[in-house]
């Protein structure tokens, strides 16, 4: 088998001998000595690569001597003087085999638990401080998997592992060590526990943070701040970290500022509410208006990321399945400020519908009862208009989100820097309300009044950012309805002096820049267009810096691809913001639909149908159709965005705009490269999914002529889920109950395939029939009649791939049926044509028509290739 030199030794050996068995020099030789000893010999021999070749083979060796325990100590022991080797190479093989040592003991020797603990461990950590560099990489990565795959102990890493981490990070350690030894403990911290972290770890990280002399290991400790926060959790971070972040996020150093701009969502996340809005917006401001353009740029691409942490279940009426697909939580019921707009103002419902006001006895009831509405009557109040949201179901549907957005205010703003103009609108909105008050004593006083007694009901609530929102509404609205109680002989182009200051500080002439951030809550100009944004979810000044990424001059002194950045982010900013508040981003998102650059435009196309269920139906169907038709028409690079999550889209909208699209799916056959065949088989695997949203008649009508015309494509993966296709369809006619079209359909099948002059054509009407019976796509009586003789007719084609179909069909899906599912002389026929091919020529044929199809060897005793891969050697197809 092999030489006796190979056998004895390796001494005159190099790396011709990397192919042989590692374990060969346990082979008996001239020496007679045993096994151990032999392995003794050539550990410790002279020639560095015999020990080399012992270190590759360790994992060999161990399976050799595992089944007695003595030996296998001995060799464990052996090892261990193995890893004392003044050879770094050596000790780096022997490394390089650990993981793999430590998986064979934890999987298929648990009767040795203590053996890894004692033996290699000890070994891992001492080549952390090893004086060669080669070493220590290895035992980096070696302990790092050996905790991925959770085969250290608590007990090590806190006994063993974290203090030699501690030794190497102290003041006084050696610089190269001590940097290496924070980057190794930054990724060991993700897959420890928290108490571990905190008690041990997190001292040493705050002390790095701080380190004045290597700023190595401070950018160390910012990139993976974020790691540190997510573990140690909200306590510890406001407690202990955030002051560290601070620091480091003021850093000399631009790099050190940008690492923690990239690690900033990590811990926002990682702290309340309170502390993101009034502490880290301010220093996430500071970053995006940095002095380097690193710093802004990794800025600019987080601020999207960092925004996304002031969602909240809550306020967003959204929640994350686990996999990642977004859901409307139940609507539950609230302290609701629309309600209590509905005695103010006569505004409108997300789906057009007029909330009816309240009846006199609302309004004339006792002081507690005006001031603050009752949980009875706002759930009254709700379900009367909004009957459909009874029950709460996965599928979207506008009238199950517990929040209409909020009334249009932009008539209420005008007047503060219109009076007159404010005073007629506000009369106008005084004379349509209903029932809050005796129609004919309504004047701006009484108005004032009631908006004032409102702002007094919500003050107990204004830690809610919505109520936050509604009083900024109100306010506003109070502000107009005094100027509307001024006297007529007033002039009405003059407003008093503290108006005119305040217009002047809402109004700035000059756009918004980083370094000149401006002040929350006030309005912003882009472009030279003013954005009247009102919302109090995020910092105002976030959500301008977010919509000045679609500035070209962006592009030139941030980062070309920022726009790209912002399309990325732009449905998580979205749902952050809630749809009530979409008006503050519909000029942005139509701006990124209509870039020059196609990236950013298949960006959106990729994500259009999670914003779309974040918007509800209303706001997509105005704002989201027509965009979407846009990216039909675009790029294929483009067009493949909405083509993957066509069906996510189209169900979101009504059935009379969904039925639309029927006329422009045959658009996807059109490709700009006609050799894409993946984009015909993303179309056929979405078209198996959109048969559920129409007729069976559309679907006839429509869907069955694409789908015929994927069954002719030249690329057989095309063609086999286009076959999937054809089932759905049936399975759909004749669970529609139009048993007529699907006989139709069924003729097409068998004229165009079971009569197909090439044979790939008659192995899919096999395939076909047999998922049609699996699928219970159509009663086993149709079946027999319409199907079966044609199958049955397959079986004697020359081509053995067809038969084979056949005999698969037939054995593993037709006879499964049983003999009451058919007449009694299409049952015999049936019996006779598996008996031919039980006899076929062709073993593969024969194999599949056996009587137990489930064995795995042929008669002649050879191996049979699973079914699934099954190709045979006369014609190669895909199957």
């Amino acid at each position: 088998m092999f030489s006796v030199s190979c056998a004895v030794g390796f001494d005159d050996y190099g790396s011709e001998c990397d192919g042989i068995r590692i374990t060969a020099f346990l082979d008996a030789g001239q020496d007679n000595l045993t096994p151990l000893g032999r392995l003794e010999k050539y550990a410790f021999s002279e020639n560095v690569f015999n020990r080399q070749i012992v270190a590759r083979g360790l994992l060999d060796v161990l399976r050799e001597f595992s089944e007695n325990e003595n030996d296998f100590i001995s060799v464990m022991e052996t090892v261990a003087r193995m890893s004392e080797d003044g050879e770094p190479t050596v000790r780096a093989e022997l490394m390089e085999q650990v993981p793999n040592i430590a998986m064979f003991l934890h999987e298929s020797r648990p009767n040795f638990p203590a053996a890894f603990s004692r033996y290699l461990v000890p070994i891992v950590v001492r080549y952390l401080t090893d004086p060669n560099n080669q070493v220590r990489k290895t035992s980096q990565a070696a302990l790092l998997v050996l905790l991925e795959q959770g085969l250290i102990s608590k007990a090590d890493m806190e006994t063993k592992v974290c203090p030699v981490l501690l030794d190497l990070t102290e003041p006084s350690s050696d610089d190269d060590y001590k940097i290496e030894a924070v980057a190794i403990m930054c990724k060991v911290v993700t897959m420890l526990n928290k108490d571990t972290v905190e008690h041990l770890l997190l001292p040493r990280f705050c002390e790095l943070c701080s380190d004045a002399r290597l700023f190595q290991v401070r950018k160390v400790c910012a990139a993976n701040f974020g790691e540190f926060c997510s573990i140690v959790g909200q306590e510890a971070t406001e407690k202990l970290l955030m002051a560290k972040f601070f620091d480091l996020c003021s850093d000399s150093l631009w790099g050190i500022r940008k690492a923690c701009a990239e690690c900033f969502m990590m811990v926002s996340n990682s702290t309340s509410p309170e502390v993101r809005r009034a502490k880290l917006s301010p220093l996430f401001i500071s970053l995006i208006s940095d002095q380097s353009r690193w710093v802004r740029q990794a800025a600019f691409q987080s601020l999207g990321r960092f925004i996304s942490t002031f969602a909240s279940p809550s306020t967003t009426g959204l929640y994350f399945r686990e996999d990642g697909s977004l859901l409307e939580v139940p609507r539950i019921l609230k302290f609701d400020l629309k309600l209590i707009l509905v005695k103010t103002f006569h505004v409108s419902t997300v789906d057009g519908e007029e909330l009816n006001s309240f009846d006199d006895s609302h309004t004339s009831g006792s002081r507690d009862r005006q001031d603050c509405f009752s949980l009875t009557n706002s759930t009254s109040l709700v379900k009367n208009n909004t009957k459909e949201s009874e029950q709460t179901d996965e599928n979207f549907n506008s009238f199950h989100y517990w929040r209409s957005p909020l009334p249009d205010i932009s008539g209420e703003l005008e007047m503060l820097s219109s009076p007159t103009l404010g005073a007629m609108k506000e009369k106008e909105e005084v004379l349509t309300m209903e029932n809050c008050a005796d129609s004919k004593s309504i004047h701006g006083n009484s108005t004032s009044d009631q908006i004032q007694k409102v702002l007094e009901c919500l003050q107990p609530h204004m830690d809610d950012p919505d109520v936050q929102a509604q009083v900024q509404v109100l306010s506003a609205a109070l502000k107009a309805a005094q100027l509307d109680s001024q006297p007529d002989d007033s002039p009405a182009e003059t407003s008093p002096p503290e108006v005119e200051h305040e217009e002047e500080l809402e109004s700035p002439s000059t756009e918004s820049t980083p370094e000149e951030p401006q002040p929350e809550n006030e309005q912003s100009t882009r472009f030279g267009q003013p954005l009247l944004c009102l919302q109090n979810v995020i910092p105002q000044q976030l959500l301008d810096q977010y919509l000045s990424m679609t500035d070209p001059a962006r592009a030139q002194t941030v980062d070309t691809e920022i726009a790209k950045h912002c399309a990325f982010s732009l449905p998580g900013v979205a749902l952050t913001l809630g749809r009530q508040n979409w008006h503050c981003l519909k000029d942005t998102y139509e701006t990124l639909a209509t870039d020059v650059q196609w990236k950013v435009r298949r960006t959106l196309a990729f994500s259009i149908h999670e914003l779309a269920v974040i918007l509800g139906d209303q706001l997509t169907a105005a704002d989201l159709v027509p965009i979407f038709n846009g990216f039909l028409k675009d790029l294929d690079e483009v067009r493949i965005g909405v083509l993957k999550h066509l069906y996510d889209f189209l169900k979101l909208l009504h059935a009379n705009q969904r039925r639309e699209y029927l006329y422009q799916l045959q658009e996807f056959m059109v490709t700009d490269n006609s050799r894409n065949w993946r984009f015909r088989y993303e179309l056929a695997e979405q078209l198996i999914l959109i048969i559920e949203l129409y007729s069976h008649y559309d679907v006839y009508d429509y869907l069955r002529q694409i789908a015929l015309t994927l069954c002719s494509d030249k690329v057989s993966e095309v063609r086999w889920i286009s076959y999937k296709l054809v089932v759905e369809i049936l399975q759909k006619l004749y669970a529609s109950g139009a048993d007529d079209l699907g006989m139709n359909f069924i003729n097409e099948l068998t004229v165009r395939f079971c009569h197909c002059p090439k044979w790939v054509g008659r192995q899919a009407f096999a395939f076909i029939c047999q998922a049609v019976v699996e699928e219970d796509c159509m009663p086993m009586e149709q079946f027999s009649q319409h199907m079966l003789p044609s199958l049955l007719s397959l079986s004697s084609d020359p081509v053995a791939n067809v038969r084979v179909l056949v005999a698969k069909a037939l054995r593993q899906s037709v006879m499964e049926k049983g003999e009451p599912q058919f007449e009694c002389h299409f049952y015999n026929h049936l019996e006779e044509t598996m008996v031919a091919l039980q006899s076929d020529k062709d073993r593969d044929v024969r194999f599949f028509a056996s009587l137990d199809p489930n064995k795995t060897k042929h008669t002649d005793g050879t191996c049979m290739p699973p079914l699934h891969t099954h190709t045979h050697t006369h014609t190669h197809t895909h199957l």
